[in-house]
């Protein structure tokens, strides 16, 4: 439902910053990771028509690309030396159709793989995306959502350019150098042999760099992923930024981070462009060979004028495919190092998942049991320490305490979003781990205590529950808030759009369309998540009449900040240290003077009576 509760302490061990070291660093191991490879290119399996097609065309494509020079050749040879104008306009007319053929194949080509590419990224962006949802909230709490915007956006973005610029090319290139120098050896083996001698210059060079761009191109893609967490994290935190005019020291750490990031990409261009350089002058050298060669052959009567010129072409040609080969194999590491971050989001694994024939909830009563709870975070410190408590149905508890206590953990795992470590939390006589947990929340409403809105209109966001809610529906649960004569006196009324955060709407306002939101779902198990701990008096004034009346006759589980809320429980439970340490009613716990009296006194005791 876009509402989550925190669990805090994620500033240590495991916590946000975790990201880098799972996502970032850099991984020694082959040019090419035939794991990743397959994995990607899984993705393309069901739009093999179209990468067949564009395979069908490169090959045509390289056929003619062959063909052209043969052409020239011919032409000079049996037609030019002879005279014969009538044969040269026919060789000239079936170059002009190669040439021609040479567009159409390369045409096609490109708007196939294109149109694979985007297929298959809208395929990966939307598992990952599916994916994500499907995370339980622990992981968000611990990963930088920057970082993982990253990997959503940018890291498959350079897979789009493997697939729509390297994939195919890489095997025509291949298939290009291969057939040039069959072509060449056939025409004259010597020529080609002499002119072939620069190859083994060729692979060397290329070894050595890929040997370093494998680092190169890793080390961009966790700079680039680090420039966009810190981006996203100090926009998210701008008014506390300007709050303790920090900005001089935010757009320091930003700009070394983003210095890091140009520093690692230059790297990477300049080795890439180091190497094209080596490849065009081994090009020359080669062709060079050839006209010296070729000329004093020609000069013997061993070679004719035609084979030269087709040689010198397909020299020229040869190289090109190498050339542009040192660029895809700069794709392919880049694509390489941002498919090893997209998979290993992929595989985080759904630690809070629905089990085999999973039981639907057709309908909830209300009754909550926590049978000896345990939780651990990350494997942490237990957050809670054998925790037992029942609640009937329709009956109201409130959990106080220190912060840290544990109040928001024991709501965390009434909710699901982490599953105990020990112990059981059993709805109405299941196991909350049995049940499907769309089927458990649907019939959950949570009030968080920092209210989140999505940007779209303030009807949109009180029917996010319940899509198909009419506009009486909305208004009516939008009165239960107390919310309807604000929206009212608002000059597009319902139809005002919520700006990026609520910045146009009031805490308490904000929270008043969280609770319409959770009337319009009408659900049989609340919890409150200190709920008018951030507003003034008179807003907490409306925010507890409408909870008064969402209230009755519902389960609910109130973490309690104010004093009002408190005292209206049925049953109040003090947790200290992860365990419930007194329970009872208000009255009852202040006569017994432990935890909960000095609670009271040092927070409670000035509040409204």
């Amino acid at each position: 439902m876009g509402l989550r509760i925190g669990v805090g302490g994620s500033t240590g061990p495991g916590g946000p910053y975790s990201m880098i070291s799972s996502y970032g660093r850099p991984k020694e191991g082959a040019a090419i990771n035939p794991r990743v490879l397959r994995r990607l290119l899984g993705f393309v399996r069901p739009y093999w028509h179209l990468l067949v097609l564009g395979a069908l065309l490169m090959a045509a494509g390289a056929g003619l690309n062959l063909l052209a020079p043969y052409l020239a050749k011919v032409a000079i040879d049996s037609y030019i030396r002879l005279g014969d104008a009538a044969g040269l306009t026919r060789i000239a007319l079936a170059t002009g159709l190669v040439y021609v053929g040479m567009y159409g194949t390369s045409f096609g080509q490109t708007y196939a793989l294109s149109l694979l590419s985007q297929r298959v990224l809208a395929t990966l962006r939307g598992r990952l995306f599916r994916h994500l949802q499907e995370l339980h909230i622990g992981f968000h709490d611990v990963h930088i959502v920057g970082v993982t915007i990253s990997r959503v956006i940018n890291d498959v973005d350079v897979i789009n350019h493997l697939l729509s610029q390297g994939l195919v090319s890489i095997v025509g290139d291949l298939a290009i150098v291969v057939g040039i120098i069959v072509v060449m050896l056939t025409l004259s083996p010597r020529l080609a042999l002499l002119a072939l001698s620069v190859v083994p210059l060729m692979v060397l060079a290329t070894a050595v760099f890929t040997r370093h761009a494998r680092v190169a191109f890793r080390e961009t893609r966790e700079k680039i992923g680090a420039v966009v967490g810190d981006l996203a994290e100090n926009i998210g935190g701008v008014r506390v930024i300007q709050a303790f005019a920090q900005e001089a020291t935010t757009h320091e750490h930003f700009e070394q981070m983003n210095r890091e990031n140009r520093d690692a990409h230059v790297a990477a261009v300049a080795l890439a462009s180091a190497f094209t350089p080596v490849v065009d002058l081994l090009g020359m050298i080669a062709t060079g060979v050839v006209l010296w060669v070729g000329g004093r052959a020609v000069a013997h009567g061993e070679l004719t004028i035609g084979v030269v010129v087709a040689f010198l072409a397909y020299v020229g040609q040869l190289f090109q495919p190498i050339r542009d080969l040192s660029q895809v194999y700069a794709t392919l590491q880049s694509a390489m190092a941002g498919g090893e971050r997209v998979l290993e989001l992929l595989d985080s694994p759904v630690e809070v998942a629905d089990p085999p024939g999973a039981i639907e909830l057709q309908r909830l009563e209300g009754r909550v049991e926590l049978r000896d709870v345990w939780l651990s975070y990350r494997g942490d410190e237990p957050a809670l320490r054998g925790i037992n408590l029942t609640i009937e149905p329709g009956r109201v508890v409130a959990l106080v305490g220190p912060t840290g206590a544990g109040k928001t953990s024991i709501a965390s795992v009434v909710a699901r979003f982490y599953d105990v470590t020990r112990g059981e939390v059993r709805i109405d006589g299941y196991d909350v781990r049995q049940l499907q947990q769309r089927s458990l929340r649907r019939f959950m409403g949570i009030v968080p205590q920092d209210p989140f809105l999505f940007s779209a209109s303030i009807a949109d966001n009180i029917r996010f529950g319940r899509p198909e809610a009419s506009d009486a529906e909305v208004r009516e649960a939008a009165r239960l808030a107390n919310l309807d004569e604000f929206v009212q006196s608002l000059p597009e009324g319902y139809d005002t759009v919520v700006q990026e955060g609520g910045v146009n709407l009031s805490v308490g306002q904000r929270q008043l369309i969280c609770i319409a939101r959770v009337a319009l779902a009408q659900p049989r198990l609340l919890i409150l998540d200190e709920a008018t701990s951030s507003v003034d008096t008179l807003t907490e004034a409306l925010i507890q009449e409408a909870l008064g009346r969402l209230l009755e006759g519902r389960t609910c589980i109130v973490i309690a900040h104010r004093l009002s809320t408190v005292r209206r429980a049925d049953c109040i439970y003090v947790v200290q240290g992860g365990r419930i340490v007194e329970q009872g009613t208000h009255e009852a716990l202040l006569e017994r003077g432990g935890l909960y009296r000095e609670l009271y006194e040092k927070q409670f005791a000035q509040s409204p009576q």
